[in-house]
């Protein structure tokens, strides 16, 4: 392979301003010869000064430098944002090196194309594309990794000068469903990954659940890399966790059924059922985090019990230790909302009552609308993405992936459409301006009679307004509600 055609929206743009000098390089160029082109395209120039891309793009859109050491410029035009750089050198600052910020960049417009590509992580991404007529310009073998569909180092030298390194392996690994090169983990054991800004570990993370088609594919890189070890030790506690394995027969390929296990596939089913239900990303996010960390409490609850004539291995209590582990988790990498969702509130919510669908499912013979109601209410109206985490904990016993829910998911769906209980139908119906008309002075008294009032309601003992109100004033004149 010699040639590829690049296409994207200003490329003619690019040409006409640089001439043989402007280049695609990166994650474009992998994509494209990988036969999945995107619109991400980052675009490097050779041989010209920064002071002449920016006179040259200015005319044409909004241009912001970066840094003058960086030589990477923001280009923006009509939506679009492109990082324009010039051919640069990453010099370590001395010391241990921790971070981004560890690094000195030096932009050089007279450094040799190949000097760039060899500053880059992997070879797969050590590749440039020359625009005028789409000659590849890869002097590491990077196409030749992309055909094998694996990640190899561009320097083993220099990998440990970035630790993030580690977290981007694993998640190229995940979302390209490459392998990775054994050599990657003899160099990850020494690597320290505790400097790391959540910023870019939570990013790192999050790609590798939302664009993997399987994220276990990448947790179980981070696990190997030594990553989950380092950064997560609440996730590295239950590849040490046995489960029972009557319960839950799924194991690794050596035969270990560990808590583990369980979560990757519960993952990889979430992820499976976010697509078929077609949730929009934040709220997919919530989803997935919380399959990730629903059995985090286990390793604390697990006991032995002699039951059934046998041994078993019970957790009991491990969804309310579970999530507490999950608020310390998402306070620690900062994590409280993204996009607009409120992922710090949901994400501890739905793990402390996923078991709660599944026992109105078991249940549902004599099942009232009062315990749909309170569930309706902990889960603050977030039913269908409880029901969703219910159904990929179940199907976590399974490699294969969901393609429908399954029987119990679609009666709870139903049974909560019929019964009216909804985000809606659940908003408590009297208020404290209420209560003030009936002479209620506002206070501790006013607070634990609204309590009361909504517990009433959510307990099925009216359900209009009017209702509510004549419930309130039995209340106020100390009669029975």
């Amino acid at each position: 392979m010699d040639t590829l055609a690049p296409a994207f929206r200003d490329k003619d743009l690019f040409v006409r301003l640089f001439g043989d000098d402007v280049y695609a390089v990166g994650g474009y160029v992998r994509d494209l010869i990988m036969g999945t082109p995107s619109e991400d395209v980052d675009i490097l120039v050779i041989r010209r000064p920064a002071q002449e891309l920016v006179r040259k793009l200015k005319p044409h859109g909004r241009v912001d430098l970066v840094g003058k050491s960086f030589g990477v410029i923001k280009f923006t035009r009509e939506g679009k944002t492109y990082d324009v750089a010039l051919p640069r050198t990453d010099l370590p600052r001395g010391g241990a090196i921790k971070g981004h910020k560890d690094f000195l960049i030096e932009a050089d417009p007279g450094l040799p194309i190949v000097k760039d590509l060899e500053r880059r992580d992997f070879r797969c991404n050590s590749i440039a594309l020359r625009l005028t007529d789409g000659t590849i310009v890869d002097p590491l073998g990077g196409v030749q990794d992309i055909q094998r569909k694996v990640i190899r180092l561009t320097n083993p030298n220099a990998f440990p000068d970035d630790p993030l390194r580690v977290l981007r392996a694993a998640r190229f690994a995940s979302v390209l469903e490459f392998s990775v090169d054994p050599g990657i983990y003899d160099a990850s054991k020494a690597i320290d990954l505790h400097g790391l800004s959540v910023e870019r570990v939570n990013e790192e993370l999050f790609k590798i659940l939302l664009q993997s088609a399987r994220p276990s594919r990448g947790l179980e890189e981070l696990f190997r890399l030594g990553a989950l070890e380092q950064l997560y030790p609440e996730l590295f506690s239950l590849t040490l966790a046995i489960q029972d394995s009557v319960f839950h027969p799924e194991k690794d390929a050596f035969g270990h059924h560990t808590v583990w296990q369980h979560t990757k596939l519960t993952v990889d089913q979430a992820k499976a059922l976010a697509e078929l239900v077609r949730l929009e990303p934040s709220i997919k996010l919530g989803l997935l985090l919380a399959a990730l960390l629903h059995d985090a409490g286990k390793p604390r609850t697990a006991r032995w019990e002699f039951k059934r004539g046998r041994m078993i291995i019970t957790n009991n209590g491990h969804d309310i230790q579970s999530e507490k582990i999950a608020r310390k988790f998402l306070q620690r990498f900062r994590i409280f909302s993204w996009n607009g969702y409120d992922i710090g509130k949901m994400v501890p919510l739905l793990i402390k009552t996923h078991h709660r669908a599944a026992e109105l499912w078991q249940n549902r013979e004599s099942v009232t609308k009062k315990a749909f109601n309170r569930l309706a209410a902990d889960i603050q109206g977030e039913i269908e993405l409880l029901i969703y985490l219910d159904a990929a904990d179940r199907a976590g016993r399974k490699e294969r992936l969901v393609k429908k829910l399954d029987r119990e998911a679609r009666w709870l769906l139903k049974k909560f459409e019929d019964l009216d209980v909804n985000r809606e139908t659940i908003k408590p119906l009297v208020m404290g301006r209420d209560l003030v008309k009936m002479g209620v002075e506002p206070g501790p008294g006013m607070g634990k009679m609204l309590k009361r009032l909504y517990k009433l309601q959510l307990d099925n003992k009216f359900e209009t307004k009017a209702q509510g109100l004549k419930a309130a004033k039995s209340l106020v004149e100390g009669r029975p509600a």
